[in-house]
């Protein structure tokens, strides 16, 4: 029987999976507000790729950089607004409470990567890609370590 935590974690994935129909993108095909965007944000930064989607019924641009050796994934709007920022960052340089949390949310599972989420300028989540066995999943907290809501 699997816990209710195994449970969030696959149908986190299972969601990712069905939200994901990301089409890749030329820089050069970006609309100029966007660009500009980008610009301004991938400054000292190396940009992987660019892709659009549409995520819950928003069209939007995302850009993969690494930043100083760490992963950095920008949601970017039609009109160049700035939708979502995603950071790596290592576990042991979170809060204690959010550390804890995420502990106990991936129900055993390997946490193999955490993310900070920023939305207009503030946090609102961690992110965290868990591994167990061969299954892979995420799990989401409250910038205190708290249960969100719902998922950011």
């Amino acid at each position: 029987m699997l816990s209710r935590n195994a449970v969030v974690v696959v149908m986190a994935f299972s969601l990712t999976l069905v939200a994901s129909a990301e089409k890749k993108v030329k820089r050069s095909a970006l609309p100029p507000a966007v660009e500009k965007t980008v610009q301004a944000q991938s400054q000292g930064a190396t940009i992987k790729g660019i892709s659009s989607e549409t995520e819950d019924g928003v069209f939007e641009y995302e850009v993969e950089m690494t930043v100083n050796g760490h992963g950095r994934d920008i949601a970017i709007a039609k009109d160049g607004t700035l939708l979502e920022i995603e950071d790596e960052v290592a576990m042991n340089t979170l809060p204690a409470a959010v550390q804890s949390a995420l502990t106990a949310k991936a129900a055993g599972a390997k946490i193999t990567k955490v993310e900070t989420i920023t939305k207009k300028g503030k946090l609102v989540a961690y992110e965290a890609a868990a591994l167990k066995g061969t299954k892979k999943g995420e799990i989401q907290v409250g910038p205190n370590g708290e249960k969100l809501a719902h998922e950011e």
